[in-house]
């Protein structure tokens, strides 16, 4: 009995992402999706990303994570994929933050992808220097 109510499981799991898949198929050929894109406010003029926007948007969890952990056990900072390298190009000019609004930079993608930021609640989302202005 066990084996039987795991494999009906199994079935209805795979018509749901069958189903998930066929209409992102047909949505996004159009190019008519029904939630709106996120909106990324560019990085700061004359700089360049450490790597190129797919490169970001597929590997930028796993570069941040490893760099935590040579900073974090290694002593290792400044490093090319650190948090604070990537606030202080990508905060945004109205907030000076990343996460502080649904249009800044971290949490427009997010908010898009349904993936909960965790960062923040240890780091700050705002560059040093945007703090020290509004002190």
């Amino acid at each position: 009995m066990r084996w039987f109510a795991r494999t009906l499981s199994l079935a209805a799991t795979l018509a749901v992402a069958l189903g998930a898949l066929t209409a992102s198929a047909q949505t996004g050929s159009s190019g008519d999706s029904r939630v709106p894109l996120p909106t990324i406010e560019s990085a700061r003029a004359g700089t360049t990303c450490i790597a190129d926007p797919a490169t970001m948007r597929r590997d930028h969890p796993g570069m941040l994570k490893h760099q935590r952990d040579e900073t974090v056990h290694g002593g290792i900072r400044g490093a090319t994929a650190s948090l604070k390298g990537c606030i202080d190009c990508h905060a945004s000019t109205k907030t000076g933050s990343v996460a502080a609004a649904p249009g800044d930079f971290c949490q427009s993608c997010h908010s898009y992808a349904a993936v909960k930021i965790d960062c923040f609640e240890c780091h700050s989302a705002k560059p040093a220097t945007s703090v020290a202005r509004k002190k």
